[in-house]
């Protein structure tokens, strides 16, 4: 399934994903692989929650994590969902072969 990737200057990061968008800050990370595959598992994590789950579980252990850590870098890459994407943005099967709610795996 391929999602439309949009660049939109002034996102906050380098890439997001919003179902079913990939935003990207820079046009020249259309061409970035691991990149473009770190916000396609967040896609895919998405659907699997039906998509308003995804984003309110993202916030919630975001929180937590902030309380936790009392950093945002470490709150960040400690979201679960987060955990999984970088985990794995370098391998570009991932998808292909990626259980179901593998995320979970994170907590």
């Amino acid at each position: 399934m391929r999602f439309p990737v949009v660049h939109l200057r002034f996102l906050p990061a380098s890439g997001m994903a919003i179902f079913p968008f990939v935003l990207i800050k820079y046009p020249e990370l259309k061409q970035d692989r691991q990149i473009i595959n770190h916000e396609l598992i967040h896609l895919r994590q998405q659907l699997e929650l039906l998509i308003l789950p995804f984003f309110l579980l993202y916030l919630i252990n975001y929180l937590v994590n902030l309380i936790k850590y009392r950093s945002h870098h470490q709150a960040y890459r400690n979201i679960v969902f987060e955990r999984e994407a970088y985990t794995h943005d370098s391998n570009y099967s991932y998808l292909r072969s990626r259980r179901f709610f593998a995320w979970i795996a994170y907590i």
